[in-house]
């Protein structure tokens, strides 16, 4: 079997998860990209790129086209030629258009939500990377399409649903099981936060929670990862300020074993965040020995027990606890990231493949 791989948002998470998936799969597999910007681009124009690329070059000998939602699926379909068009088409949700945040909810652009909605019903199968991101898709689409002001799309859920499934994205834990682990100090024990600097992760809360522990004199030092912008919240700066004197690290480590050492480091991953569809930088923190605190919603509400969840108002009682509890055994932390690595869960890629 051959498969047509197209992804117009080739970077980041979706490149991670697209090596680590065609790495695993013995299909052989022709792969076209372009690089991770301009995504109100991409998901505009993608499909007639692509295919009229496909045109051009006459391509035959594939037997399914696999893409992501930033591909406008109904238009490529459209627009490829008819040995193409009647291709087998899996697409996958990294994200949907309904669920993303916003700054300002007047701002969102329904028309890429309807995209993800005609790309879900064009599909032949659809795969979503979390129970979350799938049925935030739903209850976002049936919202929209109840505006619609003289037309009805009878059925439209039941036809999603029947070929809607979750595959979790594999995840590659050798780099982080050979990183050796560091010997720790008997200082204070080490809060980690290793997620975008951006509004929808809650760093303000975060922050602020740190803040009245550190004036409660509670013990705890910190490290700080993730990807930063030219904008960025400007709770940052003020958190390096006021806990300088506790602070390992504080920005966007230089390397993936620079990365992994400092997870290594730390004894409580946290994330508040408002908005995740997966989880990828807690489940690694959690593979380098870190206790998991995340939130009792989104996504996490899959990924973790209940014991590792906290509500707003528990947040700060419940880092602190976490704090006196310290690191988890590497027998822990492998029993609660094993399901998701990417022995664990190509079998179920392997059956959802034509």
């Amino acid at each position: 079997m051959k498969l047509l791989v197209v992804e117009p948002y080739y970077g980041g998470s979706h490149k991670a998860f697209l090596d680590g998936l065609l790495r695993e799969l013995p299909h052989d597999r022709e792969l076209l990209t372009l690089p991770a910007q301009h995504w109100k681009w991409r998901m505009r124009l993608a499909a007639p790129y692509f295919a009229t690329l496909l045109r051009e070059r006459q391509a035959t000998g594939y037997d399914a086209i696999f893409c992501s939602s930033f591909i406008d699926v109904a238009t490529f379909r459209g627009l490829l030629p008819l040995h193409l068009a009647g291709l087998p088409l899996l697409v996958y949700f990294h994200e949907n258009q309904f669920a993303y945040p916003v700054q300002v909810e007047a701002e969102r652009d329904v028309h890429f939500a309807l995209t993800n909605v005609t790309t879900a019903l064009s599909a032949d199968k659809v795969g979503f990377n979390s129970r979350y991101n799938l049925e935030s898709f739903l209850d976002g689409a049936k919202g929209l399409l109840a505006r619609m002001p003289d037309m009805a799309l009878p059925g439209w859920e039941e036809a999603i649903r029947a070929k809607a499934v979750v595959l979790y994205p594999g995840l590659d834990f050798q780099g982080l099981d050979d990183c050796p682990i560091p010997e720790l100090d008997d200082g204070p024990p080490v809060v980690l936060w290793n997620h975008r600097w951006e509004h929808d992760k809650d760093p303000e809360f975060f922050f602020r929670t740190l803040f009245a522990l550190a004036d409660q004199g509670v013990a705890f030092r910190l490290i700080v990862l993730g990807q930063s912008f030219r904008a960025q919240p400007p709770i940052f700066a003020e958190a390096a300020s006021r806990l300088a004197s506790r602070i390992i690290h504080f920005g966007y480590a230089p390397s993936r074993e620079e990365y992994c050492r400092l997870l290594r480091q730390a004894a409580v991953v946290v994330s508040t965040a408002r908005h995740e569809f997966y989880g990828i930088a807690v489940l690694e923190a959690v593979r380098a020995g870190c206790r998991p605190l995340v939130p009792d919603r989104l996504s996490y509400q899959e990924l973790f027990p209940a014991r590792f969840r906290y509500q707003d108002e528990e947040f700060a009682e419940c880092l602190r606890r976490s704090l006196t509890d310290g690191r988890m055994s590497g027998e822990e932390a492998q029993e609660l990231t094993t399901p998701y690595s990417w022995p664990a869960v190509l079998p179920q890629y392997l059956r959802w493949f034509p």
